[in-house]
């Protein structure tokens, strides 16, 4: 079940930490296979890849977000025998953050840090409806969103691989009645591009409700998918998160790299 859940692109056994990396809706490992450049060999990066894309094109997808979280966690539960770390962007950081309580609630003590990317906290979901749109409103909406490229989403050929999951995701997550329960116990860090517009600043601040350790929200140049167009920069503010602690809310802006302050 490892080798279909969880892909492990260098796998490091002597690692200190692991982090699971949950992509967005429609999304694949891909977006986080460059990180293993810039992750210190005692970091071992754990990719989730979900049903219906890569390598499980063939398999049926997930009924409902409880049902995938229930298989997630089963996954993933052999590879948590060390601290380990979950950062989910979009629809992964809802994942992620239902993951972490599931996993709590089975007696995970492990879990060190939740990162929530560019996703609204759980007191501010909300559907647009995204996925009853036909096939061209779907990409446009990918289109708007970026972090996929115009040129493919007019390939019928890429269209018939990649809408499905796309989808089928936005079905996921658009119809989902979020009522998690309890808070974390560990410090959860929201990133968020400055010019995202699916959701603003003071919803993402309302991520502090579910953690009942440090909170902190880092700012980023770009929108939506600002991590695809600087890995580097959020790998670092990742590693920087993962060793600091402390007790009160605060904001970070994480400016131009041309610019010193941070």
């Amino acid at each position: 079940m490892e080798g279909v859940w969880i892909q492990r692109p260098c796998a490091r056994p002597g690692a200190a930490l692991r982090l699971l990396c949950i992509p967005h809706a429609g999304g694949t490992p891909g977006l986080f296979r460059s990180w293993t450049t810039w992750l210190p060999r005692d970091v071992e990066p754990l990719l989730v890849c979900l049903p219906g894309r890569e390598t499980r094109l063939g398999e049926s997808f997930s009924e409902d977000i409880p049902a995938l979280i229930d298989k997630l966690a089963w996954a993933v539960r052999p590879l948590l025998d060390r601290p380990w770390a979950i950062f989910g962007h979009s629809m992964g950081a809802v994942l992620g953050h239902e993951l972490a309580l599931a996993l709590a609630r089975q007696g995970d003590r492990q879990l060190r840090h939740v990162f929530a990317s560019a996703r609204q906290p759980p007191q501010h979901h909300r559907s647009r409806g995204v996925h009853r749109l036909d096939d061209d409103g779907l990409c446009a909406e990918l289109t708007r969103l970026g972090g996929t490229a115009p040129e493919l989403l007019n390939q019928p050929e890429v269209r018939e691989v990649i809408l499905p999951a796309v989808r089928h995701d936005y079905c996921l997550i658009e119809t989902y009645h979020a009522r998690p329960e309890g808070q974390l116990h560990c410090p959860l860090t929201a990133f968020l591009g400055h010019d995202d517009t699916e959701l603003t600043q003071q919803e993402a601040l309302g991520w502090a409700r579910w953690t009942a350790k440090e909170f902190r929200l880092q700012l980023f140049p770009g929108g939506h998918f600002y991590l695809a167009d600087r890995p580097r920069d959020v790998v670092t503010q990742v590693l920087r998160s993962l060793g600091r602690s402390g007790e009160m809310p605060e904001i970070v802006s994480v400016v131009d790299e041309n610019d010193n302050q941070c």
